[in-house]
């Protein structure tokens, strides 16, 4: 039997490693003379047996390949240890900031817990105030391999390790030129993908020096909402409780929107005492307004999804340089460069405004103007004549100003849809020097990163304009010398100068292109993110035990972190019918120092044949939490040379990031929220009932409505809210625990071939930064426990005319050390490899058991548990099997999550049991043929989703739901069937 050399134990690391390998690389492995030794993600040590002590997965470029991902987010988020990413193309469409970026988030932990490096450092956040890297800017044909640690590692890496690591190792000493070019589309014939990427290396004739470059472009079309079935109209869920096992949600399809384009006038009688409210149809005649499910609800009503996207699109251009120098053999420097121009443009229904966007104060329109005469005198009172007579004979002074007035909401279509278009360019540039001195290595670096963002964005109003242009009289005098008096012009003389245009809301279309131009707002945004680092290492071994040497690293790093980002002028002043916006900026610096040690412990007895103690320390000083300490303790224990056990326990830490600090109100719309004082009544006695009844616009809605609190579809689908920062924020300590068995029973014949895994792991989270729940807030406030909370809830005033009043308006929420979160559970992966018939046969499965995921909304308070719930399946699996035949090849990649449950706490404001409403399993398939046209040259074509697996049905107004989709995007694919084509070669 050969001896087992470093090269040998290489191999068995990468075999055990974990994770879902496609089995192109399986049946691409070459013999083990030819693989190169590898340094393992989770430690600076650089001894051969410095192998991780907690479970290691890896991911190859021919992996990459095989999966025809366009970013490196579409493969990873097919790996069952990854959970739910914050930012993805299919769930980024409403963020106000990120839209298009990818995100990665290791075990639904979050993705400012995971941290992504590259080739073993840190990369620049793509996003303002955060710490979260955006994938799109690592190019994926220039990576070699990624390599996953699930579990915590701050002692060894720093802040934000908590959850785990995701070093993204890029190709090195590479030789030649290599060209990769592809073009897709999906079933429905949206979705467009394009890729052209070019790498080329060269290497001195000595081999001192090597130099590489990749140039990348990509572009990925959009899918809109209106062009899938399931998504194409607006709807809205509606749990149902029938006493029964099976209780389930039904669909409102279709639920329009309230705010429609034609508008809808609400006004109070004084003849009558009658509140009413009317719209138009499209010949501009008028109507009632037809609620949800009534007759005449196409001509009322509003299709917000004919203006949704589902994916955002997005188009890249990446280029990376490397190279290295080798000075002699103490010393030798290298440079890593990379740069990413991005341009991606998200898309909303036109805005939804009410004259309470107009009139702050109560929402309340003047019909008419107040002249004052040129003794400053009040004179007399003029009507504007754009207000229809219908209206005018029906309304009356409600507001006691002595002016007839009116409320209204409307679409405002004519200034078209609500879109931002982002163009980011990510710059890096690490350099240093490294080398070795009397057997010991040292690595100093220093790095640059800079994000900036610049976004423009449409379909927003100015609000002292528009206030301006609903204020008009009649120009009598021809003030304005065209010969017109009958024409309306805007009351103020000083509106008139600056261009003021009467505006006419009344009815589709009735916007004059002149209104519109003084009306509209134009949005800008300009954000930047930098990111400052300069570190080394050394590391060696310091004295011989009887089982081997010892061995050390040690090290420090000074990092600076600081983040702005600027909105235009209104939006800071909240003069587009928004809240303000102020001008976020933060900054923080950090120095940190760092030991860890291998200690060989016994080697070569009965039943050990090796075991070796692992520590780690880090001691950091924040300039916003001060001392944060990690540690790390792990035992590694082979039994023989085909089992082999492992362990770790690590305290990780997390100092918050620049937005959960400083963060300004954002807003945002979250969905699956429920009223505690729905349906209440007078006699109502409940949990809730004290603090609902005590609220004026609450009991002013139930007389309005027959003794009952009722809400229609705007106010359902209209709650919004703000979530800010804390600068009285502390750092996150998280605990994690893995114990693993690792078997490659080499000594077995009939198990030769295989290799085993299986690693059970828990992590604990105390004091989690996080914005508490709005249905956390809700509760809370309304059964008395922390009536704090009621002051971050608002609601609308009382009614006006046939609107709702009391209903929720606002949601506020900020960013708090909560009680903890935590997730426990087991991984396992089996692989296989052999000759099958006339090719090679390769089969690996990696499955991920989700034991348990909790949070603790507040400290005191009791656990949480999302395990089986939406976007925490229990049960998550990938397979992949690849035949390869000569020059012709398979590979295919069957991805399985569980089926899976409402939230309970959703469920419960129906009186339902947790699980009683569920959402099935889904298996995605995809597949890769390719054929070798000649030793050089490859071509692929692939299909993605091959079997067109429907997502599954989580409708607006469910917890989970991504807004515009009808689905969880973040979980499920929410795209479909997709085909690609492609080309690769060496020249």
């Amino acid at each position: 039997m050969m001896k087992e050399t470093v090269l040998a134990r290489s191999v068995r690391m990468i075999c055990v490693g974990g994770a879902a390998l496609s089995m192109h690389a399986a049946f691409a492995q070459q013999a083990p003379e030819a693989i190169q030794k590898i340094q393992v993600t989770g430690s600076r040590l650089s001894s051969p047996s410095a192998e991780s002590a907690t479970p290691l997965q890896i991911l190859t470029s021919a992996d990459i390949a095989a999966s025809g991902a366009t970013n490196l987010q579409e493969l990873l988020q097919k790996n069952p240890t990854l959970g739910t990413p914050t930012l993805s193309r299919t769930n980024s469409n409403f963020f106000t900031t990120g839209g298009g970026t990818a995100t990665v988030n290791l075990r639904n932990l979050g993705d400012s817990r995971t941290l992504v490096l590259v080739n073993g450092r840190r990369f620049v956040s793509g996003r303002p105030g955060d710490s979260a890297v955006d994938l799109n800017t690592i190019p994926t044909d220039f990576i070699e391999r990624v390599e996953l640690i699930t579990g915590g590692a701050s002692s060894v890496y720093g802040s934000d390790a908590v959850a785990g690591v995701v070093n993204i190792i890029l190709k090195r000493n590479f030789n030649g030129v290599t060209v990769d070019t592809s073009i897709g589309r999906s079933e429905k014939g949206d979705d467009f993908k394009k890729k052209l990427s070019l790498t080329f290396g060269t290497t001195s004739a000595d081999g001192a020096s090597n130099v590489m470059g990749h140039f990348g472009y990509t572009k990925q079309g959009a899918v809109f909402s209106r062009d899938r079935e399931y998504s194409a109209i607006d709807q809205q869920s509606k749990i149902i409780n029938t006493g029964e096992a099976g209780d389930a949600f039904l669909v409102d399809r279709p639920f329009y929107s309230g705010i429609a384009p034609q508008g809808r006038f609400f006004y109070n009688n004084p003849v009558t005492g009658k509140k009413g409210d009317y719209t138009y149809d499209k010949a501009g005649n008028v109507i009632p307004w037809s609620t949800n499910g009534g007759d005449g609800l196409a001509a009322t009503g509003f299709n917000r999804s004919a203006f949704r996207t589902i994916a955002v699109p997005a188009e890249r251009y990446l280029l990376a340089l490397s190279g290295n120098h080798t000075f002699n053999e103490m010393a030798s420097a290298f440079f890593e460069g990379n740069f990413a121009s991005s341009k991606t443009r998200t898309a909303t229904e036109p805005f939804g405004l009410s004259s309470k966007d107009i009139f702050k104060t109560n929402g309340q329109v003047p019909a008419e103007t107040l002249v004052i005469g040129k003794n400053g005198q009040p004179n007399s009172v003029v009507r504007n004549p754009l207000v229809p007579q219908y209206l005018f004979d029906r309304i009356g002074d409600t507001d006691d100003d002595g002016l007839r007035d009116y409320n209204f909401t409307r679409r405002m279509a004519e200034v078209g849809s609500r879109s931002a278009g982002a163009d980011r360019d990510t710059f890096r540039l690490a350099t240093g020097l490294k080398g070795t001195i009397k057997d010991w290595n040292y690595d100093t670096y220093v790095i640059y990163g800079k994000t900036k963002e610049s976004q423009n964005s449409t379909g927003q109003v100015n609000v002292l304009n528009f206030r301006n242009a609903l204020s008009a009289v009649p120009d009598v005098n021809d003030i304005n010398n065209n010969g017109n008096r009958s024409e309306a012009i805007c009351s103020d003389a000083n509106a008139r100068a600056l261009g003021c245009v009467p505006i006419n809301i009344f009815g589709y279309g009735t916007i004059s292109p002149e209104a519109l131009k003084y009306v509209s707002a134009p949005g800008s945004l300009a954000t930047s993110v930098t990111q400052k680092i300069a570190g080394g290492s050394l590391n060696g071994e310091i004295f011989d035990l009887p089982a081997g040497k010892v061995g050390l690293a040690a090290g420090f790093e000074w990092r600076e972190e600081s983040s702005v980002a600027i909105p235009d002028p209104l939006t800071q002043a909240g003069l587009n019918a928004g809240n303000a916006t102020p001008v976020t900026e933060g900054k923080f610096h950090v120095r940190e120092f760092f030991v860890e040690t291998r200690v060989p412990v016994l080697k070569g007895k009965p039943f050990i044949k090796e075991l070796s103690l692992l520590g780690a320390y880090r001691t950091g000083k924040y300039s916003t939490v001060g001392t944060a300490n990690s540690w790390n303790a792990g035992v590694e224990w082979a039994a023989t040379s085909d089992v082999k056990v492992r362990a770790a326990r690590a305290l990780s830490t997390r100092a918050p990031n620049i937005g959960e600090l400083y963060q300004p109100a954002s807003q945002t719309f979250p969905s699956g929220l429920v009223d505690p004082c729905n349906g209440m009544k007078a006699d109502t006695s409940n949990k809730y009932s004290a603090t609902c009844l005590a609220i004026p616009s609450v009991r002013a809605n139930m007389a309005a409505n027959g003794g009952v609190f009722t809400q229609t579809q705007a106010d359902k689908q209209g709650v919004s809210g703000y979530n800010s920062g804390n600068p009285n924020l502390g750092a996150e300590e998280g605990r994690s625990t893995t114990l693993g068995l690792v078997l490659t029973p080499r000594s077995i014949p009939a198990l030769s071939k295989f290799t085993f895994t299986v690693d059970y792991f828990d992590i604990k989270i105390a004091d989690a930064i996080v914005n508490t729940e709005r249905q956390i807030l809700l509760e809370q406030c309304y059964t008395g426990k922390n009536p704090a909370f009621c002051k971050f809830i608002t609601r609308r005033d009382a009614p006006v005319g046939a609107n709702n009043g009391g209903t929720l308006s606002y949601i506020d929420s900020y960013a708090t050390n909560s009680g903890g979160t935590g997730t426990s559970g087991v991984d396992f992966t089996v692989s296989w490899a052999d000759k099958v018939g006339p090719g090679r046969l390769s089969a690996k499965l990696a499955y991920t058991y989700l034991k348990e995921y909790y949070d603790i909304p507040l400290p005191g308070d009791e656990k949480d548990y999302s395990q089986g719930e939406l976007t925490y399946a229990r049960n998550k699996a990938v397979l992949n099997l690849a035949y390869k035949w000569g020059a012709f090849g398979v590979t295919t990649t069957s991805s399985y999550i569980s089926a899976s449950s409402l939230d309970d706490q959703f469920l419960s404001n129906f009186d339902l049991p947790a699980g009683s409403v569920k959402v099935g399993s889904k298996l995605y398939n995809d597949v890769q043929f390719t054929y070798a046209a000649t030793k050089a040259v490859e071509v692929y074509l692939g299909i993605d989703n091959a079997f067109d697996s429907k997502a599954p049905a989580v409708p607006m107004g469910l917890k989970n739901s991504t807004t515009g989709t009808e689905t969880n995007a973040s979980a499920y694919d929410a795209i479909g069937r997709r085909f690609y084509l492609g080309l690769r070669g060496t020249l």
